[in-house]
């Protein structure tokens, strides 16, 4: 396993994450969902002050899910192997997060439905990285 590979294809699947919800979260009608629960979610400006956990989280995430690959893929593999990766990435954070969340917190189906979408590309896009930059 390389480390250096393992680390390189982390930080830029962590990038590609943040690049692909920047994208998704800032969409008017995203936002528009979330403000409709104030009492759930933080604000812009609250969200700031804990930005740093947050961030923590998902690099955990993303190298773990680039351990996983290292480990599937010793020597590396390309864009399908990325893709299928990806899709198994999404559907476990639909079933783990989106779904397990809808069901804990008091949210509609069309935030929960927004947020699939989003995270899904999230995923799908972090699984392609790791596999592009990933080579054992």
């Amino acid at each position: 396993m390389n480390l250096a590979r393992l680390a390189l294809a982390t930080l830029a699947a962590l990038v590609a994450y943040f690049v692909v919800g920047g994208i998704f979260f800032t969409i008017p009608a995203m936002h528009a969902e979330f403000a409709k629960y104030p009492a759930i979610y933080r604000t812009g400006d609250a969200i700031n002050s804990v930005m740093a956990v947050g961030v923590l989280g998902i690099l955990l995430a993303i190298g773990a899910a680039a351990m996983i690959f290292a480990r599937m893929h010793p020597a590396g593999a390309g864009m399908k192997a990325g893709i299928k990766f990806g899709v198994l990435l999404a559907v476990f954070q639909l079933g783990s997060f989106v779904l397990h969340n809808h069901m804990n917190l008091n949210i509609g189906w069309r935030l929960s439905a927004l947020q699939g979408i989003a995270y899904m590309a999230e995923w799908i896009v972090v699984g392609v990285v790791i596999s592009l930059v990933y080579r054992g």
